[in-house]
């Protein structure tokens, strides 16, 4: 019988000699200090009967260390690096962990794509072998197996996940959907991926519901579990039908929290007085949560008094104010609903700025909101916050829930009279080319002009002011834009619109639904586009530059009635009105006409 070498026992595991321990290792092993995060976060997490998957298991202590002490039903362990499997499986052998460790030399893929086998580097000392190739020391590139974290996951069945795969956790994170999954202990490298990269991988596991532990978790270490409450992620975006976009929660002692960074989706919103993420007062866009479930502020904190409405996210720039900070008024409305003393907002970002711009202001004051707006700059925790749903924004609920529509048909400019053409023209031209525009467009102007058109610059005038243009019109041409957002909010279906696209974005289609679900009018795209120009070094949408073909414009509002006569005023664009338009440093992306 073959007698093992032991070189160290950590937390009753017995870890056998094997080539890659060097004496400090051993010492560290001894004294529970290798991998410590993560082996105190593995048994602080991991229940008895629970099934664990490992990622990364490196010489097995970390797994087995779980096993010996945690009594899980299973352990289910993955190592790229071959030269390892062996050692692991002694030291599993010797614990007796046989029949509770299985051990697979394979890379779990996350990503739908996932190939047969992946490159992975291998560097003399096992630490430190990654998936991403950054050493600056020699590698042993090796192919290595993959397997399906979906299949895992479905077939498994894993409670806690432990993971340290030297910077794959970045990819895996980004494709990974963890429902099921209770508690994650993750080690973060930030020397193959960067802060950022860091900040990505906690934001990603902050959207699947997890919440750090602060006592167990370091900068760079994370054991975090998700509440046990249902969470925003299980609603999914909200939706115009109805669901949780309809509801009213009261919150005791809720806690508000601002962001701290200038991310899209950054770690803010409210929690209940247990710390629990409320998940309903969380923004949504599209199908991407904005905010992100938060650590509780440390220190004390700024106290309200008193029943707040949450109001969600004061944006100061109006393309986005106008859809994204308006979704949760409805509940002024709502029967029963007691009065509340304000309405409560966090900043889109950490800029300090609280005091509200004119068209702000302007804007809840034709929404008949008289009630005091407060936007908080820090944490604060209010005595009872009323939470609606967000009744509105931008994706499918662009369409806007019924509570929301009625809301705003009742109220939105409703002691504004018409004034202005019944012919209107709603244009960019002045805002220049850096904001987004339409190449040519004041040779539509010109023809519009003529033909008996009011050409209108919203942003030019207050908010009264646009609402009386657009409820005098009856014909409306409109370069799309975010003025066809408040047009909505008090158009009619007695007007017909025509939109001229500027941009290939799904921000037309959250316009064409805002107009169609709240006027009852059905808005004209007009798909005459030839070329889309993007500045410089940006893919922004919003900064994208439309070149229209003028004439295929012109027939397209002599079809539909919204002019008449010659083509005379519409010819094509030439070579110096396009660069004199763009006055800039701009790609061309060629985009196909629409058929005939």
């Amino acid at each position: 019988m073959t007698t093992i070498s032991i070189a160290a026992t950590c937390k009753g595991v017995r870890v056998p000699h094997s080539s890659f321990l060097t004496e400090t290792r051993i010492r560290r092993i001894e004294e529970a200090r290798y991998e410590g995060d993560e082996i105190a976060g593995a048994l602080a997490v991991v229940q008895p009967g629970d099934r664990v998957l490992e990622m990364g298991a490196g010489l097995g202590i970390v797994g087995a260390v779980t096993a010996l002490n945690a009594k899980p039903a299973a352990v289910l362990s993955f190592e790229a690096n071959s030269d390892l499997i062996p050692h692991a499986r002694a030291l599993y052998a010797e614990n007796g962990l046989e029949d509770v460790v299985e051990l697979r030399n394979e890379v779990v893929i996350s990503a739908p794509d996932r190939p047969e086998t992946v490159t992975f580097h291998i560097l003399n000392s096992f630490l430190g072998s990654s998936l991403i190739d950054k050493t600056n020391h020699q590698t042993r590139p090796v192919k290595v197996p993959t397997t399906s974290f979906d299949y895992l996951r479905d077939s498994f069945r894993p409670d806690v996940l432990i993971m340290d795969i030297e910077g794959g956790e970045l990819e895996f994170l980004e494709h990974a959907d963890l429902d099921g999954i209770r508690a994650v202990v993750i080690e973060f490298h930030p020397g193959l991926y960067g802060v950022q990269g860091v900040k990505t991988c906690k934001n990603a596991l902050r959207r699947a519901g997890f919440v750090k532990n602060q006592d167990l978790s370091t900068r760079f270490v994370w054991t975090c579990t998700r509440s046990p409450e249902p969470t925003q992620r299980d609603a999914g975006p909200p939706r115009a039908s109805g669901g949780w976009s309809e509801s009213l929660r009261i919150v005791t002692g809720a806690m508000i929290r601002p962001p701290e960074d200038t991310g899209l989706s950054t770690p803010s919103g409210v929690q209940d007085s247990s710390g629990i993420d409320v998940a309903e007062a969380a923004l949504w866009r599209n199908t991407r949560r904005m905010n992100l479930p938060f650590e509780r502020p440390a220190g004390p904190v700024a106290e309200l008094s008193g029943t707040w409405l949450w109001g969600g996210v004061m944006w100061r720039y109006f393309a986005h104010f106008i859809v994204e900070s308006v979704g949760r008024l409805w509940a002024l409305d709502a029967p029963d609903m007691e009065q509340p003393k304000g309405i409560l907002f966090i900043p889109r970002r950490p800029s300090g700025e609280t005091e509200l711009v004119t068209f702000q202001t302007g804007f809840f004051h034709q929404m008949g909101v008289d009630l005091p707006i407060r936007v908080l700059s820090e944490p604060t925790r209010v005595e009872r916050l009323i939470v609606p749903g967000q009744g509105f924004g931008l994706g499918d609920i662009s369409a806007g829930t019924e509570p929301f529509r009625r809301f705003t048909r009742t109220r939105f400019g409703v002691n504004v009279e018409p004034e202005g053409s019944d012919k209107l023209y709603i244009s960019r031209s002045r805002l220049g080319p850096r904001r987004g525009a339409l190449l040519g467009e004041e040779r539509i102007e010109q023809a519009l002009a003529a033909q008996g058109y009011e050409i209108f610059h919203p942003e030019r005038h207050d908010i009264q002011t646009q609402i009386a243009r657009y409820k005098a019109a009856r014909k409306i041409v409109a370069s799309e834009g975010s003025a066809l957002h408040l047009y909505a909010f008090c158009g009619s279906a007695n007007q017909e619109v025509a939109v001229i696209p500027r941009r290939r974005s799904g921000a037309t289609r959250h316009i064409l639904t805002h107009i169609s679900s709240f006027t009852g009018n059905d808005p004209a795209l007009l798909e005459v586009l030839c070329r889309v120009w993007q500045p410089a070094g940006t893919r922004r949408a919003r900064l994208s530059v439309g070149q229209p073909d003028l004439p295929r414009l012109h027939r397209a509002l002599l079809e539909r009635g919204f002019i008449t006569g010659a083509p005379s005023d519409w010819a094509p664009l030439q070579d110096s009105d396009i660069r004199a338009g763009l006055g800039g440093d701009y790609t061309p992306s060629d985009l196909p006409l629409a058929a005939e």
